[in-house]
């Protein structure tokens, strides 16, 4: 007997809310969810209305997410709260009263978005629900079964409306990852770099990468691992590797501002015994991903990286423009690679290709990619044929610049013609030194422009000196 899809309440953190679908839809293709959204408002809105036909599926993709705040069985949402109390009075009592138990205690809570309510106005709005045939004690804290009013005043917190959009109610189900970002926060992190991911979105890419435990996960331009804390935090097993020696070996200028050198046991693993993680940890390896050594049958369940865009990080490869140069048997032991430029469309022809050989079937690619806002379109995004885009969301940096997180998914083996694919993509590094600098003239005319306006104005020119 098929069971009956019952409605929720699914209530998103207001960050980073371009990723929430791709999110979600991970999650619900890795743990075989059976969520489906209806009745939603525009996608800038907090939360989504969905059925699902069990709690115990929704609970475990809900405890899984990190965008999602928290979860209610919706027992009445409407326009205003006299609706709200009447559809209310109508729910079925059967569905209720399982929660309204005499050894069962409870709690209603009052809760608003974009708009302040005093503890008096919170105290009145839950007076109103007097007719709910609550048996049970009150208990504040940790309460056996806790149920929740919330008004939904839309997203402009700085002109919000008199009275509520939409108002709910329901019995709170599950609460998403959030604290997990505050345990893994870079202010209290061992070993950060200039560039390292913040906890939110290395885990929303772990997500997006279906990192199950025991799942091999490599990131092959590791920085100082903060993508490799994310997969391990999911019972990954991970693996990294980087060209920048000095990195790895926590050799760099430190990135906070009130440290003056780097401490003996800074490193990657460091950070993984901070957060217990040390038994999911294999190695990191000083390596040039140009110059690949794993073996041919090697595979990974999911590659997570943010490869560098020769910004605030060189992209460097091993080489040499000089002709014919040899290392001589006597300076081999000690001698010290020389490094070329490693462009943006060479580091995403070798990702892609690696990805399509190393990936099992199934398996993802979660990468980042730089664009120009104005010159952004799909059909310019790197690809590859046996490997299909399942997401892509852009994270804004500036009024011109993007990034865009990229989830692909491994269908098929790669056929030998295809190990070694060209990337033909816009060299993102080279336009930015140059709209940078054309930018930086124009603030220089413009700024000049305005002292000589200011200086006319000042009555200092030379026709008001002469009387």
């Amino acid at each position: 007997m098929n069971k009956i899809a019952r409605k929720y309440l699914v209530w998103f953190a207001q960050e980073h809310t371009e990723f929430r679908s791709a999110e979600i839809d991970s999650l619900r293709a890795m743990l075989k969810t059976d969520m489906k959204p209806c009745d939603n408002p525009d996608t800038n809105a907090p939360y989504w209305i969905v059925e699902s036909a069990s709690e115990t599926d929704l609970k475990r993709l809900v405890n899984r997410s990190v965008s999602i705040r928290s979860c209610f069985e919706l027992w009445a949402h409407a326009k205003n709260i006299d609706d709200l109390h009447q559809k209310l009075r109508n729910y079925p009592r059967h569905l209720m009263e399982p929660y309204f138990q005499k050894d069962l205690s409870f709690k209603i809570q009052v809760e608003t978005f974009c708009k302040h309510l005093t503890q008096k106005e919170k105290v009145n709005k839950l007076e109103t629900f007097s007719y709910l045939p609550i048996k049970g004690p009150v208990k504040l804290t940790d309460p056996d079964v806790c149920l929740q009013y919330i008004e939904y005043y839309g997203t402009n917190a700085n002109d919000p409306p008199e009275f509520p959009y939409f108002v709910f109610f329901g019995r709170w189900v599950a609460g998403g990852l959030r604290n997990l970002m505050k345990k893994l926060s870079l202010k209290t992190r061992k070993f950060i770099g200039n560039t390292s991911m913040d906890p939110q979105l290395s885990l929303l890419m772990a997500n997006q990468a279906q990192v199950r435990s025991g799942d091999m996960v490599l990131d092959p331009f590791v920085g100082s691992g903060s993508l490799l804390v994310a997969a391990a935090e999911f019972g990954g097993y991970v693996i990294g590797g980087d060209i920048d020696y000095l990195m790895l070996h926590a050799r760099t200028r430190p990135s906070r501002i009130t440290q003056k050198e780097r401490s003996a046991d800074e490193s990657i693993k460091a950070n993984m015994d901070q957060y217990n993680l040390q038994h999911r940890y294999l190695d990191v390896l000083i390596n040039d991903f140009a110059l690949s050594f794993w073996r041919d049958n090697v595979e990974f369940d999911s590659i997570i990286t943010d490869p560098p865009y020769g910004i605030r990080e060189a992209t460097e490869r091993v080489g040499t423009n000089k002709e014919n140069f040899k290392v001589s048997e006597e300076h081999l032991s000690s001698h010290i690679p020389a490094k070329i430029e490693y462009g943006i469309s060479n580091i995403y022809k070798d990702l892609l290709n690696f990805s399509a050989k190393h990936l099992r079937l199934g398996g993802r690619l979660v990468c980042w990619f730089p664009v120009f806002r104005e010159d952004y379109k799909e059909e310019g995004l790197p690809g590859h044929p046996c490997l299909d885009l399942v997401a892509n969301c852009e994270q804004v940096l500036s009024k011109v610049t993007s990034r865009r997180l990229l989830t692909f998914e491994k269908i098929r083996q790669p056929e030998a013609s295809e190990l070694n694919l060209e990337c033909n993509i816009t060299d993102f590094r080279e336009k930015y030194f140059i709209v940078r600098e054309e930018t930086r003239k124009e603030r220089r005319t413009r700024e000049a422009r305005v002292r000589k306006e200011n200086w006319i104005k000042s009555g200092k020119n030379k026709d008001n000196l002469i009387k």
